[in-house]
């Protein structure tokens, strides 16, 4: 499906939009509905995964789905997509992911504009920000190469699990580390901390990048030999 950029560009902000939104507002309906930490960030993850098996089924077909400024990052160095629009799908996915931000607030009758006081940092969560986002990307590039039609739920699956098995509960994204800087509820970060998560996740996404590339490649046949006459 061919698509003007415009429309791209619409796709990729709206998508973050609403990726942003599940996160912090099932957080914020989670952290209300219990005081169990194990209940509230499974609340949060659920509706996450969900989510994104929806947003990439349906807008997939528009933009790619990326929503992360890390995937696009990859795809343009892979060159599946042209530098400048990659720059533009980065702009509009930090907008969106703002956007989702406030609007999650705004359901929740909370102060739109807020910024987050959650201590996220040290080398575990680094760590584990890197083992996010590489994961992620490897997901994607595998799914490519492999089942192109399962992706969606490939991510929403992976992202699914990722919550619980990384010390950062994953975020994997720059554009949502950024929204979440401006939320002072349970999916926050403190705007402090999220270079460091930046950097760890686009080393992740690089490695990831590196490693498909290689390991994903198709085989080149082996001549035969002929018997000598």
């Amino acid at each position: 499906m061919a698509t003007d950029l415009s429309r791209r560009l619409v796709a990729e902000a709206l998508g973050t939009a609403m990726l942003v939104t599940a996160v912090i507002g099932s957080g914020i309906m989670a952290d209300r509905l219990t005081d169990d930490v194990a209940l509230s960030l499974l609340g949060n993850t659920i509706p996450t995964g969900a989510m994104l098996v929806v947003l990439i089924t349906i807008l997939g077909p528009i933009s790619g789905a990326h929503f992360n400024p890390a995937v696009t990052l990859v795809f343009a160095l892979r060159r599946e997509i042209e530098a400048s629009t990659g720059l533009a799908y980065v702009f509009a996915q930090i907008l969106g992911g703002l956007a989702g931000t406030f609007l999650a607030h705004a359901m929740f009758e909370l102060p739109i504009l807020q910024v987050s006081e959650t201590v996220r940092t040290g080398s575990g969560q680094w760590i584990a920000e890197l083992v996010a986002a590489f994961g992620l990307v490897f997901t994607i590039l595998a799914g490519l190469r492999f089942r192109s039609d399962a992706i969606p739920w490939l991510v929403g699956l992976y992202i699914t699990g990722a919550y619980w098995f990384t010390a950062s509960t994953s975020f994997a994204n720059p554009a949502v580390a950024i929204a979440r800087a401006f939320s002072n509820t349970f999916a926050g970060i403190r705007p402090l901390d999220v270079p460091a998560f930046i950097v760890a996740e686009l080393l992740g996404a690089l490695l990831a990048m590196a490693l498909a590339g290689w390991l994903l490649s198709e085989s080149k046949p082996v001549p035969e030999m002929k018997a000598a006459e």
